[in-house]
């Protein structure tokens, strides 16, 4: 049965692979980004004449994540337009690269506006009409690095943990009304993310960080490490898996699902300890009711 269904962060990467992955599935998809007049008009045309030439339901919507009336906007209208809407994909976000403290709290902020204040936006908007309709999903697209601390990219991981704990506990609140709210952690993969990277406000304070530059260098090589060779990983693995997470029976979807070719068995066996704990505290309070059927998903 098509969905309508909301995909943040469309302009590339995850996002566009992940529409362009649902529309073929025939789902009706609104691939939203900000300045599709200005900065953007090149993608968005891009993928408007991508899913015109493959005679797809695609619609490219302006909306810019940190903006409560732009979100509230775009939501309002495909709600207006088709009536419902079935799911939500919260894919947009930016990243940085360095030591925490040559970033400024505008910085920080910046980057939290956007991995997880963004998503809350979006969901809070979504969630009313999913409510009336007894159904829907959210699903956030985080990162191993949001439950595996790698060293440079400090703040980043921070948002992503934060959006790891709200995500989790969405799915607590909304289970019992019908709607899932499921989470998709990526490992490293060759997007244009790199090029969405918060340089630090402070730079100055790097020169005390001499004896630590090298290693801050030697993450840059292991990046083009993974990203060169053969075994490149692909980055349609995501999409795909947003794809499987949604064609499965609501209240039967994993809570989380590890895409990482590189090291997926680590980041799981993390998720297994604190699955078996939070099961363990749920059940002690007497919400067993709220957990979700099943806990992490291995792909």
């Amino acid at each position: 049965m098509a969905q309508s269904i909301l995909v943040t962060g469309s302009s590339s990467g995850f996002g566009k692979l992940i529409v362009q992955t649902l529309a073929t599935a025939g789902h009706h998809v609104f691939a939203s980004m900000r300045d599709v007049d200005g900065r953007n008009s090149q993608n968005a045309q891009t993928l408007r004449d991508w899913g015109k030439a493959q005679g797809r339901r695609l619609d490219v919507v302006e909306m810019d994540v940190t903006d409560d009336a732009s979100v509230k906007r775009a939501v309002s209208g495909i709600v207006e337009s088709t009536g419902r809407i079935d799911a939500v994909v919260n894919n947009a976000g930016v990243m940085n690269i360095g030591v925490n403290e040559a970033f400024t709290l505008e910085n920080m902020q910046q980057i939290y506006d956007v991995n997880v204040f963004g998503p809350f936006r979006v969901n809070k908007a979504a969630l009313p009409q999913m409510r009336k309709q007894k159904s829907g999903l959210l699903i956030h697209i985080t990162s191993i690095a949001g439950r595996r601390i790698f060293p440079f990219i400090g703040i980043y991981a921070s948002s992503k943990f934060a959006l790891e704990g709200l995500a989790e506990s969405f799915s607590y609140d909304l289970r019992l009304l019908g709607i899932d709210s499921v989470i998709i952690e990526p490992g490293a993969y060759p997007t244009e993310l790199g090029n969405n990277v918060v340089q630090p406000g402070d730079a100055e304070v790097l020169d005390g960080y001499g004896v630590v530059k090298p290693y801050m260098e030697g993450l840059g090589k292991v990046f083009e490490s993974i990203f060169s060779g053969e075994n490149i990983p692909d980055p349609q693995d995501v999409a795909d898996a947003v794809l499987q997470l949604l064609e499965l029976p609501a209240g039967k979807r994993p809570l989380r699902t590890v895409v990482d070719s590189i090291s997926q068995e680590a980041t799981e066996e993390i998720n297994e300890v604190t699955e078996k704990i939070q099961e363990k505290a749920l059940k002690n309070m007497g919400f067993e009711a709220l957990l979700p059927v099943s806990r992490t998903a291995k792909l």
